[in-house]
């Protein structure tokens, strides 16, 4: 006798990838606390290497605090209008393969959590931390942590999210390669 199905609720996950873009403007508008936590949760279940979970997230809403942490990387200004920005805070390492894993494990962390924004109607754009010193005073950080990634989270200011029928990416073709280049 073959198990029922069980029928769950279909995920749009398919509609939050193809609505998903980087947004650097917001609007003036806060992120309801149910929506942020649930961000931070996709970010908490992010797979990691070896399951070591790695991170730390600092969750950043202040005005002033998020306009000093848009300093911290030249393309990093949209940080200063988010309604929150989340940095993301990992052990420091001199070993080149540690950090490399960690790098790779705080990707999924930052896809995970733009993915979920998405599916939610907010925008978001990633950011590198350029000066640890300035987020070190920022975000106040322990001297055996850094800062590696900032996303910014926030409503875009001009257009909402919806899937993209024509994104500005290579063609499908040019990409894959099946069996050999």
């Amino acid at each position: 006798m073959v198990a029922p199905r069980l029928q769950f609720p279909a995920v749009e996950t398919w509609d939050a990838i193809r609505a998903r873009r980087n947004v650097r403007s917001y609007a003036d508008r806060a992120i309801a606390p149910a929506d942020l936590d649930r961000i931070l949760e996709a970010g908490r279940r992010a797979p990691s290497s070896m399951n070591e979970q790695r991170w730390d997230f600092v969750v950043v809403t202040d005005r002033d605090r998020l306009e000093e942490l848009a300093a911290v990387w030249r393309y990093g200004r949209h940080v200063a209008s988010s309604a929150a920005t989340v940095a993301l805070v990992a052990p420091a390492s001199h070993d080149s393969d540690t950090r490399e894993s960690i790098q790779y494990d705080l990707g999924q962390v930052t896809m995970s959590m733009m993915l979920t924004a998405a599916d939610l109607g907010i925008g978001s754009g990633h950011s590198a931390v350029g000066d640890q010193g300035v987020a070190r005073d920022v975000l106040r950080l322990p001297e055996d942590r850094e800062a590696l990634t900032l996303v910014a989270f926030g409503y875009p200011a001009h257009r909402p999210l919806v899937p993209i029928k024509h994104p500005k990416r290579r063609s499908f073709d040019d990409v894959v390669h099946r069996d050999r280049w």
